[in-house]
């Protein structure tokens, strides 16, 4: 065997560990140009890592008065954090909540490993109480972060 030469002996092993290599580096990739997961108002359990990122569509109509919140009492923030919202209004044709129909968008993140409850809340005036106002409604999920 030369100097810097491979035995021949260890060539499988290099090839092998070099296409493990390649395969969880394609994976990293896939994963995080595929998107977090979406949830819908009939997945009530979610199972997450820690760091994952994932999204909680719920049919909505901005014209119809009523809104998407987090209700009380609100997730344990040590185990999940609200990122952001935003409405499609075209995400869901065929699937109208009211009206004009679309998508009410709720971004979350798993924080650390834990369980908690998330309830939304589909309200007009939002306020104390609110869960009794007529048309309101609500959605419940178990958030588990492993």
């Amino acid at each position: 065997m030369e100097n810097g030469d491979i035995a021949r002996d260890s060539r499988p092993l290099v090839i092998a560990m070099a296409v493990v290599a390649l395969l969880i580096a394609l994976y990293s990739v896939v994963s995080q140009l595929s998107g977090p997961a979406v949830y819908r108002p009939g997945d009530s359990d979610i199972s997450v890592s820690a760091g994952d990122r994932f999204t909680i569509a719920v049919p909505d109509d901005p014209d119809d008065g009523y809104h998407w919140i987090i209700a009380a009492p609100r997730p344990d923030p040590a185990v999940l954090e609200a990122t952001g919202e935003h409405t499609d209004p075209d995400a869901e044709p065929g699937h109208p909540a009211s009206g004009a129909g679309g998508t009410r968008e709720l971004g979350f993140r798993a924080v650390r490993a834990g369980r908690t409850d998330l309830r939304l809340l589909h309200c007009r005036r939002c306020a104390t109480g609110a869960v009794d106002e007529p048309g309101a409604r609500t959605v419940n999920f178990r958030v588990t972060v492993d």
